[in-house]
């Protein structure tokens, strides 16, 4: 089982991230945004929370445009997994691996606190270590987390059971509450919340174990 974890500048839960997936049993390479080459062997693509780029553009989209994200669309394509957080999932709608947008706030502020999530599927390699309708507390750290999509958009994804994670008080305007959603062949995921900052009693918290622990049993069973 091996993952890469894509750093960008400003990119600041690159380690955090590699920390959750090693301890799943995973073994992590960092891939610097300018290779064009991902390691040889990799099953899963992590995209860290952070700013990438400083986000002095729209949240993800310059870093969408570095050389390693051609790699990372490939991958996608071919059935690889990925999992984009926070400012991983705005690069990865930026890419259109993912349908939608992340806009600012809907306060107009930062927001930095756990929240309640309800896991809305656990038909995914992502949420399969819960049950559907769990809640888990996950930490929210972002300025532009409201997730936007028109309304057919929403609903096929609520008519496929792609939203992995809703909000059970949406504290950034999201639409529908969306927290987190899959691709179409559900090996992709993007969330706002940081599961990687809830993997370690030492955080306060363990219900991201449970993703990290999920997606390194499908990577052993490829």
């Amino acid at each position: 089982m091996h993952a890469a974890v894509i750093v960008f500048p400003g990119s600041n839960c690159d380690r955090d991230l590699a920390v959750a997936l090693e301890a799943a049993g995973t073994k992590v390479t960092k891939v610097w945004h300018k290779d064009t080459d991902l390691p040889q062997g990799v099953d899963m693509i992590g995209i860290p929370g952070g700013f990438s780029f400083g986000d002095y553009l729209r949240c993800g989209a310059i870093a969408a445009n570095s050389p390693i994200c051609k790699s990372v669309a490939a991958h996608a394509e071919r059935g690889g997994y990925v999992i984009g957080i926070c400012n991983g999932f705005q690069v990865l709608t930026e890419t259109g691996l993912l349908p939608g947008a992340l806009l600012r706030n809907a306060g107009l502020k930062y927001i930095c606190k756990t929240v309640a999530l309800k896991v809305e599927t656990s038909a995914s390699p992502f949420t399969e270590g819960y049950n559907a309708g769990d809640t888990i507390n996950i930490p929210i750290a972002h300025h532009d987390g409201n997730y936007f999509a028109d309304d057919e958009t929403i609903a096929r994804l609520q008519g496929e059971d792609r939203v992995a994670f809703t909000y059970e008080d949406t504290p950034n305007g999201a639409k529908a509450d969306i927290a987190g959603i899959l691709s179409s062949n559900r090996r992709v995921l993007g969330m706002m919340p940081h599961p990687e900052r809830a993997a370690d009693a030492g955080h306060g918290g363990t219900d991201g174990q449970a993703l990290f622990r999920a997606l390194a049993g499908a990577l052993a069973a490829v």
